[in-house]
């Protein structure tokens, strides 16, 4: 009798399989015993899996060696697969480099650079520079997934700027791929939503899947009836009434998860085409306010979103490591036309036809 796999809980690049060991299964080395049993990864593969904590037996890590028994559970975080197949192009793009050491690299990716190819987005992307500047050869590829996630654990939006990291070896990935399915990586962002939240800290929850019409957007289903649990704890650092500077913690770290939240919260995203933050959500409809909005648009014409700062365990080392970079110049100016003008509604320079409620 075969060995029953099945598949558990999911993130964006990784999937948790299940196996169940036969009752009369003899004993096999585990790294032996998964590569009859997994599709498209190395024998390399699972020794770095195995080692990283990626694999375990009975809930318990092992070593390379273990030797498999009956009725044995493993549990394997393997890559998820992909439909697309695009092939990595290296292209000479500048990278903004933060950190690099043997193991790792922190990248701070500009707002309007795609993560990586796909469709609509052949080349050009952040993968298309990393296999360029690092050398595609020598970058780890998560086993098995045919996007070629040339050193990539996580992503970001392309309209998103920020950090992000990038693993420069088999081991790394797989310890990293571990931290960010747990939901260890600290990840903070700041962000410009419409409006004054009720409560100047909170949590926001709710299952995060597909919207049932509207295919590229991301809807909550509040009740759980499909989707991942998702949460996104926030504080406001400013309040300006119109709009709010916020930090967001993410716990779980679901596609479009802190846009997809606030628009649930009624507080969208400043700009955010997708999810409702390009039109004038808080104030009036007076032409002097409509203007002044239009304006601050085009100093910032993305979702106000910036991933600033990042932290994790070094996979070699087992240090804390931790990184934060500045808000992006177009936020830092949307933020002080706002700051400026709500200056001036107080003052009463002629803005005070706009109501407070």
């Amino acid at each position: 009798m075969a060995s029953k796999i099945q598949d558990n809980q999911s993130d964006e690049f990784y999937e948790q399989r299940i196996i169940k060991v036969d009752p009369g299964q003899s004993l096999l080395r585990i790294d032996k015993f998964l590569m009859d049993r997994l599709e498209s990864v190395s024998r390399n593969w699972v020794q770095n899996a195995i080692r990283s904590g990626s694999i375990t037996v009975d809930g318990q890590t092992v070593k390379p060696n273990h030797k498999v028994k009956p009725n044995q559970e493993i549990n394997v975080l393997v890559p998820k697969r992909s439909n697309e197949d695009t092939a990595v192009v290296p292209q000479n793009i500048p990278l903004d480099i933060r950190y690099e050491d043997d193991d790792v690299v922190v990248v701070h990716k500009p707002a309007g650079l795609v993560v990586h190819p796909g469709i609509g987005h052949p080349d050009h992307t952040l993968v298309n520079a990393l296999a360029y500047h690092f050398d595609r050869d020598r970058l780890p590829v998560m086993k098995g997934n045919e996007r070629d996630q040339v050193g990539l654990v996580h992503r970001i939006d392309k309209n998103t700027s920020g950090l992000l990291l990038v693993a420069k070896t088999d081991y790394a990935m797989t310890h990293l791929a571990k931290q960010f399915f747990d939901h260890s990586i600290e990840r903070r962002y700041n962000a410009i939503i419409w409006g004054d939240p009720d409560e100047t800290a909170g949590t926001i929850e709710g299952h995060i899947a597909r919207h049932p019409v509207q295919r590229q957007k991301r809807t909550v289903y509040p009740e759980g009836e499909q989707g991942k649990w998702a949460v996104t704890h926030y504080k406001v650092l400013e309040s300006m009434y119109y709009v709010s500077l916020v930090e967001c913690q993410l716990e779980t770290g679901r596609t479009h998860q802190i846009r997809v939240h606030f628009q649930h919260l009624g507080h969208p995203l400043f700009n955010d085409h997708t999810y409702g933050g390009d039109r004038i959500v808080k104030g009036t409809v007076f032409s002097k306010y409509k203007a002044f909005v239009e304006n601050t648009f085009k100093v910032l014409p993305r979702q106000a979103l910036h991933a600033r700062s990042l932290g994790f365990i070094h996979p070699r080392t087992g240090q804390k490591m931790h990184f934060d970079s500045e808000l992006p110049e177009d936020m830092q100016q949307a933020l002080e036309r706002w700051r400026r003008y709500l200056a001036g509604r107080s003052a009463g320079t002629g803005q005070d036809e706009i109501p407070r409620s």
